[in-house]
């Protein structure tokens, strides 16, 4: 599996505790930035860049991180392809995967310690989608992404 990974400001010490698990692992990934502690970035272009990234499918699955999570989890939902979902708990990272097949996962640098976010991680990647009823149900959230996709390049609403 091929994991991109990208984090703002406040995400970095976190996205560096998260690629220090990696490399012990021999997990592959690919750092998008930020690449230095700088409080004037922003999160979209981390978001956007790993998001398009995991779209594209370069990437099998992202990880982002922003102070908590929800800026980085909005910025990515708005890439066609890619189902992000913000997991506070290692139950919501295996329900995320179960159920919901998420290629992107969004953390909190300030609300999740990080022992926690590394279980979450170590969970969400370890962890397949179930398919069936499910596959169903997911089916339903593209194809109206796809549906909506459509009626923009055409014109309509």
């Amino acid at each position: 599996m091929r994991v991109a990974i990208g984090a703002d400001h406040v995400g970095f010490e976190l996205k560096e505790s998260i690629k220090k698990y990696f490399d012990s692992i021999g997990q592959s990934y690919h750092d998008f930035g930020a690449y230095e502690l700088d409080p004037q970035d922003d999160y979209p272009d981390y978001g956007f860049k790993v998001a398009e990234a995991v779209a594209r499918g370069e990437f099998d699955r992202g990880i982002l991180i922003c102070g908590t999570g929800i800026g980085m989890s909005v910025v990515a939902n708005k890439v066609k392809g890619v189902i992000t979902a913000l997991c506070t708990t290692p139950f919501m990272a295996r329900i995320s995967r179960t159920h919901n097949n998420a290629n992107i996962l969004a953390l909190g640098g300030r609300t999740t310690q990080a022992d926690q976010a590394l279980e979450i991680v170590r969970l969400w990647t370890e962890t397949e989608f179930e398919g069936g009823r499910h596959h169903r149900r997911c089916s339903k959230i593209l194809d109206y992404e796809n549906q909506k996709c459509k009626e923009k390049e055409s014109g309509g609403t």
